[in-house]
């Protein structure tokens, strides 16, 4: 619970946000992981500071210097649009199309 003056806790508010949702468990702890990497990635910023930059910068770093699988990459992206749209409240706006050829068609 949040005490007066202070905010919830982000990742509480995620997996309250999901199950609300009725997300699969598997999917609750993988979008966690997703969310705590790109807030660790970006220096342990809230994520309410940042936005459609920060997440480019994240996808590519993970295409780039992970070499992970279009799937994978994707992955990371679905939880970072359904913190932003379904826990924040803050549109991302155009993160841009260049990490994977397969999601734009």
């Amino acid at each position: 619970m949040a005490t007066p003056g202070k905010p919830p806790k982000l990742m509480p508010c995620v997996k309250n946000t999901m199950r609300v949702k009725r997300y699969s468990p598997r999917t609750e702890k993988t979008y966690c992981y997703w969310i705590r990497y790109f807030i660790r990635f970006h220096g342990i910023q809230p994520p309410a500071s940042m936005g459609a930059s920060e997440v480019h910068a994240f996808l590519e770093h993970l295409a780039v210097e992970r070499h992970v699988a279009a799937a994978t990459q994707n992955q990371a992206l679905n939880a970072l649009v359904f913190l932003y749209r379904h826990v924040l409240e803050q549109p991302l706006g155009d993160i841009g199309k260049f990490w994977v050829s397969g999601l734009n068609g």
